[in-house]
């Protein structure tokens, strides 16, 4: 890697400030970037640290909704009580995000942000109607998390902007689902990916890794509809044939959950 400067911003007007600028990227677990830049992919003369910013809490908003900063690790998602006990389909979902070492270490932000679309919590946001509040030199805006994509590893984020928190309103009696096929290990990146919330007769289903962003479907019968392209996890009519069993099998393990 060549040499760039690490900054340490301690206010978030600092921190926009100094990503003014395409040879910035801003630095939260670095899990993905750390690997872009050893490879070559990536050439950033400054890193901006997240990391001072105090955007590492979990919250219960006013409404019951789930507030979760951009700093929070994956790990402390998993493992809180409230994830746990509110909003469960996203404490499953994690236990198979990658391994524990980097769930450690990556942010939810950096997770969001990084726009690849084998990451398994964007779609389940998504369908769980998750809003992101995104810092910016204008101030703050939100987004559903849903529009945070236009294609592989491309976002509608501003070079300068921020994602600072998301919101994920609160399930009621909703039920969901995350489910995804490798193919090799649990953990590894997926085949495909399929979210699933029920409200009552209706049904919000979003699909994603064989797609180039998350999709969302109105039922099974749209699968025939998308554009899926083959790759090392396996064919276009594979994965098309999977995600039509995964979209079933992922409404049925929202209304059974296995434990």
């Amino acid at each position: 890697m060549q040499p760039f400067e690490f900054a340490e911003p301690k206010t978030l007007r600092e921190a926009i400030a100094l990503l003014d600028t395409e040879m910035a990227r801003p630095f939260s677990g670095g899990t993905a970037l750390m690997l872009m830049m050893k490879a070559g992919v990536l050439h950033p003369e400054r890193l901006v640290s997240l990391g001072k910013l105090g955007l590492d809490k979990i919250e219960i908003g006013p409404a019951g909704e789930l507030r979760i900063g951009s700093m929070v690790s994956l790990r402390k998602i998993e493992t809180s009580e409230a994830v746990r006990r509110g909003w469960p389909a996203i404490s499953r979902t994690l236990l198979r995000l990658s391994n524990v070492r980097v769930r450690n270490v990556a942010r939810l932000g950096g997770h969001l942000a990084h726009g690849d679309p084998h990451t398994d919590l964007p779609p389940l946001l998504s369908a769980l109607g998750a809003v992101a509040t995104i810092a910016g030199p204008a101030g703050e805006r939100r987004a559903a998390v849903e529009s945070l994509y236009a294609g592989y590893l491309e976002t509608t984020l501003a070079r300068n902007e921020l994602i600072v928190r998301v919101d994920v309103p609160a399930m009621g009696k909703k039920q969901a689902a995350y489910l995804k096929c490798t193919t090799r290990s649990v953990d590894d990146w997926p085949a495909v990916g399929v979210a699933v919330v029920l409200d009552g007769d209706q049904q919000t289903i979003f699909v994603s890794a064989a797609t180039d962003k998350p999709m969302r479907l109105a039922s099974v019968d749209e699968v025939e509809q998308l554009n899926i392209e083959g790759d090392l996890h396996g064919s276009a009519a594979y994965k098309r044939h999977l995600m039509r069993v995964y979209v079933k099998r992922a409404i049925h393990e929202a209304r059974h959950p296995s434990r």
